[in-house]
């Protein structure tokens, strides 16, 4: 059975929507570019297209997917987060891509952290891994950031990624974690706020 029904994500700063055929440029500016090193790109036009529609049709055939991250006040889309599980991914994943020139604004922070309480509230998952080139310095700070942890005996995709374990629904919600997430996402919406050195996401 089809499940076309994509929910709509709303936090304070953004509102995460299904992926629509009108929000890829921006995709298609990101993949071909020497943004997506870390994502098996640079693609071409045609790949780029490709990697969009599986992106969409990801949804119909597990019921869960990537949502397009767009900025609450201006509507502007920010970049991609949600869950991933394409045929030969070992385990489901929380994964993300922010647009350039978006980053080090606390955009994936705030997205993952969302769609990752969406999946285990909405979907009951109990684990979910992050899929990491080592080299890709700010994805393995913002894995830090939101309580995974390295997982050495998980099995990776490939020989150049590294699997970050995220915590437990129960580890989450008991401990400080969520908190100082909160507040760090809350840090970035102070108009006063001015985060310093390289940029985390």
């Amino acid at each position: 059975m089809a499940h076309t029904a994509i929910p709509v994500l709303e936090t304070e700063r953004l509102v995460l929507c299904g992926p629509a055929p009108e929000d890829y440029p921006n995709f298609e500016a990101t993949f071909t570019s020497y943004r997506a090193r870390f994502m098996g790109g640079p693609l071409s036009e045609y790949e780029s297209w490709m990697l969009y529609a599986a992106e969409i049709g990801h949804w119909q055939i597990h019921g869960f997917g990537m949502w397009m991250i767009h900025d609450r006040e201006t509507d502007a889309t920010l970049g991609m987060a949600g869950g991933w599980y394409p045929k030969g991914w070992p385990e489901r994943e929380i994964a993300w891509v922010i647009w350039p020139r978006v980053e080090g604004r606390g955009i994936a922070l705030e997205a993952v952290h969302a769609v990752r309480g969406w999946c285990y509230d909405e979907l009951g998952w109990q684990t979910a891994v992050t899929y990491v080139d080592p080299k890709n310095l700010s994805s393995v700070r913002l894995c830090e950031r939101l309580g995974a942890e390295l997982d050495a005996a998980a099995e990776t995709i490939d020989s150049h990624d590294v699997v970050y374990r995220h915590p437990s629904p129960a580890r989450l919600k008991s401990g400080q974690l969520s908190d100082g997430i909160q507040m760090e996402i809350r840090c970035y919406s102070d108009p006063l706020f001015k985060s310093k050195g390289v940029p985390l996401d």
